[in-house]
């Protein structure tokens, strides 16, 4: 199946370019926001309905690279620029990396946030719901369907 993501790699890219906003606007960094997006991939729902069918987010990778994002962070904020992600997080740097990577941070959810994963979550689904309109409106959409399905 991947064959069919092959075949909208260009509208992705311009998806990607008008997205941008609203990453700027989330609480993750264009950097963590590139870690979400290799985590994820997408499906179409009931693709052999032409009405219902649906880009959807298949999301499922996403908790695994989570505590991942942290070590973004801790290196941006290292190079001197905390710019993007999330506004007043507990960013200690080096030695809270060294604490997450002894297994000394705490918390024993595998250092999943469940709201930064809902929130990644959503974003995602948004970019999905963006990336069909868009497909819809240059008249792809039944074509990537259609490829979808073989």
């Amino acid at each position: 199946m991947s064959e069919w993501t092959d075949a909208i790699v260009g509208e992705r890219m311009t998806v990607d370019n008008q997205f941008t906003d609203r990453v700027a606007a989330s609480r993750f960094s264009s950097q963590e926001w590139g870690l979400i997006m290799t985590a994820t991939e997408f499906e179409i729902e009931d693709a052999a309905d032409p009405d219902d069918a649906r880009l959807v987010a298949d999301t499922s990778s996403l908790p695994a690279i989570m505590p991942e994002l942290e070590n973004v962070r801790s290196q941006v904020a290292a190079m001197g620029g905390a710019q993007g992600g999330r506004d007043g997080g507990s960013s200690g740097g080096l030695f809270d990396s060294i604490k997450g990577v002894l297994g000394l941070g705490g918390s024993d959810d595998g250092g999943v946030d469940p709201d930064e994963l809902a929130a990644a979550e959503r974003l995602v689904q948004e970019y999905a719901d963006e990336l069909q309109a868009h497909l819809q409106d240059t008249g792809r959409w039944e074509q990537v369907r259609l490829a979808y399905q073989e």
